[in-house]
Formats: structure tokens, sequence, C-alpha cells
């Protein structure tokens, strides 16, 4: 990662570090559809559903910036792009496996 995509001075706490990267429910979002493969923007706003087009956009520029997600144009008329994650954006699979092991106990708990 270079030093224009994150801030030079990182917080301490390596947690703090983590929400930096992924910090809004956008980016988990997306990054939860990612982890299955490629996809383009259509499909990810489908698959979201309720982001707009304006914030999905937005999320994906950020995600882009900070080197986790790959976005690839396609010389085509209409343009074709697709996302990607990058190997830094795989390496975050462990944590969303967490997210949805606990989040998955949470449910059983209140049924």
């Amino acid at each position: 990662m270079t030093s224009k995509k994150l801030p030079k001075d990182l917080p301490a706490c390596p947690i703090e570090t983590t929400l930096l990267l992924i910090s809004s429910k956008w980016n988990i979002l997306i990054l939860r559809d990612l982890m299955e493969g490629t996809k383009r923007f259509g499909e990810l706003k489908r698959s979201i559903g309720l982001i707009s087009q304006k914030v999905l956009t937005a999320s994906l520029r950020d995600l882009e910036n900070k080197s986790i997600v790959d976005r690839k144009v396609y010389a085509e008329v209409p343009p074709r792009v697709e996302y990607s994650l990058t190997e830094l954006g795989r390496s975050l699979k462990p944590i969303l496996d967490s997210m949805w092991d606990w989040g998955s106990w949470y449910q059983d708990q209140q049924s």
C-alpha cells in the first residue's frame, strides 16, 4: 500500500486501523459480496439493496483508494466495469467470517 492511500500516521490501536479501512456498513456489505468473486456495479447494487447509486460509487472508490478493491474497465461500448477484491481485500475474509459467525450466534440467542 502506498502512503497516498492511507494516512502516514495510523492509529496506535489495530482495531481502529481496521475500522479506518472498512468502517461503513456499506463497505462491509460490498466486501461480503465481492468475497464470492468479481461483480459488476449493477450486480452489487441489486445484491446490497437499499444503497443509492451515489453511495455505492463513493464506497467503491473509497475501497479502491485503500487498495482493497480493484476496478477493471473494459474498452467496450457500452463500457463494462468489474470490481474484485485485491489480495489485501481477500485477507479480510477471516474478519467477515467472524462477523457472520457472531451474527448467527446472536440471532439464535434471540429466538
